[in-house]
């Protein structure tokens, strides 16, 4: 280091909140590794965060991004990481405007806070992935040749994982005083860092006071973004939303219902099939995806759906005008997910097809010319324990 860059980091660590040096001085970080090597250059990018200059922030927060949680994966590093960007939430650097450092971050301006909020709520996602499998397999993003839970993980791995998962008592300490903050940016990347949190089996006890301080934003003043973040949320964490089935607004209302156990399964259900029997306009009421959630809406409407049927013939209708939809039916996220719900537990050729099961074929079959019905959806037909052939299936019909 230059004498000037020693001076400012020397002023930076003299600010450090308490909290903050712990992590940052009673870590190792030579033992420790991160995406491309040694931990080692961890300390210095973690204190940039604090710097003056606001490139030298960006460019710190890149490191994070992309070394301590590269694409999502968890590093030895990660943990004390997280600990040390929780305790400078509420330093007054938070309340700067992050600049992306990347030409792809172009999202709507925001305070270095809620940039920091986000990348936690990354964290706890990462985290919380494997503990209810089901919940996984529910996630439009699965796909037929990913199976984690077969795979034995690298002992660093592990040791990462299970570090990020200790640590998510303190993460949501340090978020939940920024879920009742005044800038809406940072309630929002607040709450989506607390949904992932707030799944962990140890902090099961902190939902009804999470639920309360959100409740406080479903009035009438709120937007519809904010509503439906917290009906999801609500979900999420098994609270009751039967209220928020009849909202007014269509969005709130199937947010409300995504939930995985909701205590009016049936209506729920309806909730989700109503709102993909149209799902442009579905598609159309989060633009810029709610926090947690990636891709078209209507992927995450539908996953909840066939998770929370107890058969195909409840969802049957709207699942085969799905298949028969021509090029707007995508493979991996629609038509797949769907024939694996109609196949749950694989062909059993002992059995015959039931009329739902048959009626789901024939929209393949029909569709095929349109959408590559079979051949552009192979691996799913050999995961169901089907032909894979548009003859094969004929044959079937």
């Amino acid at each position: 280091m230059t004498d000037s860059e020693i001076a400012r980091m020397a002023r930076i660590l003299g600010g450090l909140p308490a909290a903050a040096r712990e992590p940052r001085l009673g870590t190792d970080w030579g033992s420790l590794q991160h995406a491309y090597g040694s931990g080692e250059d961890i300390p210095v990018s973690l204190c940039s965060l604090m710097d003056e200059d606001p490139e030298v922030r960006s460019e710190a927060f890149a490191a994070l991004d992309m070394g301590v949680l590269h694409q999502g994966s968890l590093y030895t590093v990660t943990a004390p990481a997280a600990l040390f960007v929780a305790a400078i939430l509420d330093h007054p650097v938070g309340l700067a405007e992050h600049e992306g450092h990347f030409p792809w971050d172009d999202g709507p301006p925001r305070s270095l806070r809620a940039a920091l909020l986000v990348w936690l709520g990354q964290v706890a996602e990462s985290a919380a992935y494997g503990e209810d499998p089901a919940r996984d397999r529910s996630h439009w993003e699965w796909k037929p040749w990913h199976d984690d839970t077969r795979r034995e993980q690298d002992p660093d791995e592990l040791a990462a994982l299970h570090a990020c998962r200790e640590i998510r008592p303190t993460l949501y300490d340090a978020v939940e005083p920024f879920l009742s903050s005044p800038d809406p940016h940072v309630r929002e990347a607040a709450l989506g860092a607390a949904v992932p949190l707030l799944r962990a089996p140890g902090l099961t006890d902190r939902v009804p006071r999470a639920a309360t301080l959100l409740r406080a934003h479903l009035g009438p003043v709120a937007g519809r973004r904010e509503r439906a973040s917290v009906a999801r949320a609500l979900g999420e964490w098994g609270a009751d939303t039967s209220d928020l089935l009849s909202d007014a607004d269509p969005a709130v209302r199937v947010c409300a219902a995504l939930g995985p156990t909701p205590f009016d399964r049936p209506r729920a259900l309806a909730v989700l099939l109503d709102a993909l029997r149209d799902p442009r306009t579905t598609d159309s009421w989060f633009p810029e995806p709610l926090p947690g959630l990636d891709g078209w809406f209507r992927f995450t409407v539908l996953c909840s759906a066939l998770a929370l049927a107890e058969n195909i013939e409840e969802v049957e209708p709207v699942m085969i005008t799905i298949v028969a939809a021509g090029g707007t039916s995508v493979t991996d996220h629609e038509r797949g997910p769907i024939l694996l719900k109609a196949f749950a537990g694989g062909y059993d050729p002992t059995h015959p097809l039931t009329p739902a099961q048959r009626n789901l074929l024939r929209a393949f079959v029909d569709t095929d010319k349109v959408t590559s019905g079979i051949g552009g959806n192979r691996l799913w037909f050999r995961t169901a324990g089907l032909p894979e052939d548009q003859e094969g299936i004929a044959a079937l019909l």
